[in-house]
């Protein structure tokens, strides 16, 4: 079941580790300050520059798993709970959520538990009509047979793209906006419920307070739509609301020159560059318990 995720809905994260450009804030700001009054939409440019910026959940699950806490089906959203979603909005950004959830199972080798998230993503995709973007029957295959499935990434890294399309083409832009959030949103509150049990863990706390870039370009996002949506607006009040809590996380980066080396004839990279992250415990308990309250309406 490994490199389950990649496959199914959280692609847009996923596209983030081969592009290594940052979302340009400004850039979007002024996008969004030039929108007409009608619905807006958003570039395919710039969305794809907010993922840039968002790390892969199946990375977050690795950094769990690998700190020996285990396998909390409790921290997931709970599959059966896809019937509760009865907005275009709430299935979109819950199918973000299980996506996340998805790739923590995957990680964890709950196949059982996969294949409820791999239904519960497809009953939510198809209730969107996007679920000809995914072939869910040769995944479910997959699975079952516990093969890698990492060559079906190179067929379905563009499905986000297409599914953004999808959105746009039938004047519901803000739906890929929802998806994406969803995700990111699982992501950390998995992470920060983790590190609540692990304070002294410095790669998970550095993680978390990695998310403040993240969070500042997906409230420009939402501000986009929420002037047109009161579940978008409601969303992004909460979001702010997170925003703040982020305040006092300070993100600072060192540019040291990369250096390469040969390994088994193949020309490796690598980055010597530095980031260090400052947050403290009392920030860490807030932007948890923030996100606990966000994802409760959500996914309630």
């Amino acid at each position: 079941m490994k490199s389950l995720i990649t496959a199914i809905i959280m692609l847009p994260l996923l596209l983030s580790c081969s592009n290594g450009k940052k979302p340009d804030k400004e850039e979007l700001a002024k996008q969004v300050e030039s929108l007409d009054e009608t619905m807006p939409d958003i570039s395919n440019d710039n969305i794809m520059m907010i993922l840039s910026s968002i790390p892969s959940p199946l990375e977050i699950s690795v950094h769990i798993q690998q700190s020996g806490i285990p396998y909390d089906r409790s921290l997931l959203n709970d599959p059966d709970n896809y019937s509760r979603y009865n907005s275009s909005n709430r299935k979109a950004i819950n199918l973000g959520i299980y996506g996340t959830d998805l790739g923590y199972t995957d990680i964890y080798d709950h196949i059982q538990d996969g294949l409820n998230y791999l239904n519960a993503v497809k009953k939510l995709s198809d209730d969107l009509n996007i679920g000809q973007y995914f072939d869910f029957e040769s995944i479910k295959k997959l699975t079952d047979a516990g093969d890698n499935i990492d060559s079906l990434l190179m067929i379905t890294n563009q499905n986000f793209e297409k599914i953004n399309k999808h959105f746009r083409e039938q004047q519901q832009a803000s739906l890929s906006t929802l998806l994406l959030t969803g995700g990111w949103l699982e992501a950390l509150h998995i992470t920060t419920q983790v590190t609540l049990k692990q304070m002294d863990n410095t790669i998970l706390r550095d993680r978390i307070g990695e998310q403040k870039i993240v969070l500042d370009n997906i409230v420009i996002l939402l501000g986009t739509y929420g002037e047109y949506d009161d579940y978008i607006n409601t969303l992004l009040i909460d979001m702010q609301k997170l925003e703040t809590a982020f305040a006092t996380v300070n993100l600072s980066y060192t540019y040291k020159a990369s250096s390469s080396k040969v390994v088994d004839g193949v020309l490796e990279i690598q980055s010597n560059s530095e980031s260090e992250v400052q947050i403290d415990d009392a920030t860490i308990n807030e932007i948890a318990d923030i996100v606990h309250q966000i994802r409760s309406r959500i996914v309630n």
